[in-house]
């Protein structure tokens, strides 16, 4: 493994423990045992360092909703489990989650900055699978990055929100059923 995979390494394991207003260059030199010199070679300042992890994150969690989508599948299936994927995602993968937690907790501009940009990375992303449903007809025409913000948030509010003020969570069968009744029939040719 060559030197600036080394410190991107050890930079993602540093955000991921300590989150990004407590990392410093210091630690991801010593993480990465290299000198702090070293990591100003590949990387200007702690900003582009975590700017490049956060694109190689959502890169990851793109490769992720994609193994969840099959030919054979109607759009909305391959829709609920991509969006099921992308949530699962947000909470296990220990980077994310620190970075939701820091931005609740600390307001940091910088995390509230990327996790701005991974919103619009994954809105993007269902607007192209928007798109290319409503070029196969299985959808009718539609504002697709509305309608892909409009499904990613209310995924976010019914599989990750409801239970923290409600009694109870949602259960999978029910989450499909309400979509399947309201957006996604509003979505059928």
């Amino acid at each position: 493994m060559d030197r600036r995979q080394e410190i991107l390494e050890a930079a993602s394991k540093s955000f991921s423990l300590f989150g990004y207003k407590a990392t410093t260059m210091d630690q991801v030199a010593k993480i990465a045992n290299v000198g702090k010199g070293t990591i100003y070679t590949f990387f200007e300042n702690k900003e582009i360092l975590f700017q490049e992890i956060v694109v190689k994150m959502i890169s990851e969690m793109k490769l992720t909703a994609e193994e969840e989508i099959k030919p054979d599948r109607p759009f909305q299936e391959n829709a609920h489990n991509v969006l099921m994927k992308i949530l699962q995602f947000r909470e296990v993968h220990q980077l994310y989650a620190k970075l939701v937690e820091e931005e609740k907790e600390l307001r940091t501009p910088t995390v509230k900055m990327m996790l701005v940009r991974i919103e619009k990375e994954i809105v993007s992303y269902i607007a192209e699978k928007i798109d290319i449903a409503v070029g196969k007809k299985e959808l009718r025409p539609c504002d697709s990055e509305l309608v892909a913000y409009l499904l990613f948030k209310a995924y976010i509010g019914f599989v990750a929100d409801w239970g923290a003020t409600h009694d109870s969570e949602l259960s999978e069968k029910k989450i499909v059923a309400l979509f399947r009744d309201t957006i996604f029939r509003g979505l059928l040719p």
